[in-house]
């Protein structure tokens, strides 16, 4: 198929979840997305980038086209989806435990090129993440992630109480999980692939209706917060909390697109089932990535705010960059295999299935 004819495809899917996520009056009417690669496209696709800011106004150097569309080279063809139905493991994931590295009013999957440009992010395991950076310049820079082949990009909205920032304290935990039955069909994240989870423009509703909700925001015995909590225990071990999911099936076609997201979808429930399976659009299956974030503060949250706004308004960023026979061990061991795994790949209540990473969180052989 053309590149234009996927690329048409792709911006139509792209205004469909638009028009889903912000409801039919956030956006104005019109005949349909532009031709991709015009000017047109290009206003269309700053326009709709999900972010509360002014319109992007420059592409990534991995597009030199210009259109917004990274294909993936090569292309995950002749998959389906997999309804296989493999033996109970109730686990099937591994941690990747990434510490804080900086803030930034930066976003390069959102306004790649462009510093300064979005509203302030809270970075993660690469140290090196900013609006120039590329699959190229993450796969050379250093990572506070404990595994070391893991230089992948993570950042969320800067937290402030008040003026004051909130950064995370220590390694946060990230997840990497089966999203579908078939824990067995699950394979690593192409190089390079990135995408934008939840939408900074969504509707307190629409935040709590997400596929991806799990917990809300949490504090001390409050759950399930779509906003933040009046109060929180004023107690030293007590954190701001929210876990978030992100989509798990790929179409197996791009590395982004003008919404950064289309790309991507979350599992659907084979009818007649209990099982999770992609949706026919979407069959790869790839691990589900879950943050678990904490903010150091409790007490009166009446100053508790997000850099992109409201409470709901929580969304977050993924850009893969790790090695990938490290990222491939984890995978094949700990969510193939149905166990739970520290960062390492070591799962406790398994000692017999060994780790896939040695005590330097490194591939067995690999010099540090």
């Amino acid at each position: 198929m053309p590149r234009r004819s996927k690329a048409l495809s792709g911006m139509l899917i792209a205004g469909a979840l638009l028009m889903s996520s912000l409801g039919v009056a956030g956006v104005a009417t019109s005949a349909g997305p532009p031709a991709p690669g015009s000017a047109a496209a290009k206003s269309f696709a700053a326009g709709h980038s999900g972010h509360a800011m002014a319109a992007s106004t420059a592409f990534s150097v991995e597009d030199p086209d210009g259109d917004g569309y990274i294909p993936a080279n090569p292309p995950v063809t002749g998959v389906t989806p997999s309804a296989g139905n493999p033996p109970h493991r109730y686990f099937h994931e591994f941690q990747a435990n990434c510490s804080f590295t900086h803030t930034r009013p930066d976003d390069p999957i959102v306004y790649p090129q462009q510093p300064g440009k979005s509203h302030d992010h809270t970075f993660m395991g690469n140290t090196t993440t900013d609006a120039n950076s590329t699959t190229a310049s993450l796969d050379a820079g250093g990572t506070t992630c404990k595994a070391p082949g893991d230089r992948s990009g993570y950042w969320v909205p800067t937290l402030y109480n008040g003026d004051q920032p909130v950064l995370p304290v220590g390694p946060q935990t990230i997840y990497y999980k089966a999203g579908v039955t078939d824990y067995t069909s699950v394979r690593s994240f192409p190089k390079g692939l990135r995408f934008v989870v939840g939408n900074p423009l969504q509707s307190a509703q629409e935040f709590r209706n997400s596929p991806g909700f799990v917990e809300g925001w949490e504090c001390g015995d409050s759950y399930f917060n779509v906003d933040f909590p009046a109060n929180c225990p004023n107690r030293p071990d007590v954190q701001l909390n929210i876990r978030f999911q992100a989509p798990s099936c790929w179409d197996g076609k791009y590395l982004d697109t003008p919404d950064h997201r289309s790309y991507m979808a979350y599992p659907v429930v084979k009818p007649g089932t209990n099982d999770n399976i992609c949706p026919a659009d979407h069959p790869v299956a790839l691990p589900m990535i879950e943050f678990k974030m904490a903010f150091p503060v409790n007490g009166d949250m009446s100053r508790v705010r997000l850099s992109s706004g409201a409470a709901w308004s929580f969304h977050y960023d993924f850009f893969n960059a790790w090695d990938a026979p490290t990222l491939a061990a984890m995978v094949g061991h700990c969510i193939v295999g149905g166990l739970q795994c520290d960062a390492r790949g070591y799962d406790e209540t398994h000692p017999e299935a060994g780790a896939a990473l040695n005590g330097d969180y490194r591939l067995p052989g690999t010099a540090p």
